[in-house]
């Protein structure tokens, strides 16, 4: 029980150190930037989601939105990869160009702690978080109580049982990637205080513009989780690998379940 405490510490909560700062010009630049971007990519979700399943329009409004989060992000100034612990040392997971954010209160990192790129602990997390919504679409499904839920899972399931399955698995990994790229990289570094809470608003109030309910949850859901491997590694690639995991288990799994 103690090692997986320690495990959740070190992928969630103990900051490693870093001073990707802005200041002046840069940050207000970066604000700017990023707040258009937001209301773009907020109508151009809402577009793409409101397409009919099997339309042919489905795949390049999709991809159209992940072009405006890629360009938001790359537009409003440098990203990072991070770094995050490994054990009683430390383990580097990766991105691009900006990252920003200031260091928080939490765990710190050990004197000459390693640095490596992290792969297994932002995946297991992703997968762990799939379990979750899975358990949660399966009560969804058997629960009277919560029938009128069913409808709005439906909805998403649609996409992947009438669309073609390898468009649809790279389409949701390319969003992935863009969306941390935009909200975990681009907006958190643009944001001065709180940033975990505000990203995750800012990412449910975009995909709020879809009309779903179940998918403003899970994306405040999914914003928390991504938001503190933010915070502890100070770069996108542990959000990238957590988003993408999750969001590749949903669509190959919801459908299974409905």
């Amino acid at each position: 029980m103690s090692e997986l405490r320690a495990w959740v510490r070190r992928a969630l909560w103990d900051v490693v150190p870093r001073d990707h700062r802005q200041e002046g010009p840069a940050l207000r630049r970066r604000q700017l930037v990023t707040a258009a971007f937001v209301l773009v990519g907020a109508v151009v979700l809402g577009f793409s989601l409101r397409i009919e399943p099997g339309s042919a329009w489905f795949y390049p409004a999709t991809l159209g939105l992940a072009a405006v989060w890629v360009v938001g992000a790359f537009a409003s100034g440098p990203l990072h990869l991070g770094r995050v612990l490994h054990g009683d040392r430390q383990r580097r997971p990766v991105a691009a160009p900006g990252g920003g954010g200031r260091r928080r209160p939490g765990g710190r990192a050990p004197p000459g702690a390693r640095r490596r790129r992290p792969g297994a602990a932002p995946v297991l997390l992703g997968l762990l978080l799939a379990a979750v919504f899975v358990v949660g679409a399966l009560l969804v499904r058997e629960i009277a109580l919560l029938e009128p839920l069913e409808g709005l899972v439906v909805d998403v399931v649609d996409y992947a049982d009438q669309g073609s399955l390898p468009l649809l698995v790279a389409v949701t990994a390319v969003n992935g990637v863009a969306e941390e790229l935009f909200f975990r990289g681009a907006a958190y570094a643009a944001i001065t205080r709180h940033p975990v809470a505000w990203t995750t608003l800012a990412y449910a109030v975009a995909t709020a513009a879809t009309g779903n309910v179940m998918l403003s949850f899970a994306a405040v859901l999914l914003g928390v989780v991504v938001g503190l491997e933010r915070r502890a590694s100070g770069g996108i690639l542990g959000p990238v690998l957590t988003h993408c995991t999750w969001s590749l288990t949903m669509l190959l799994v919801l459908p299974v379940v409905f």
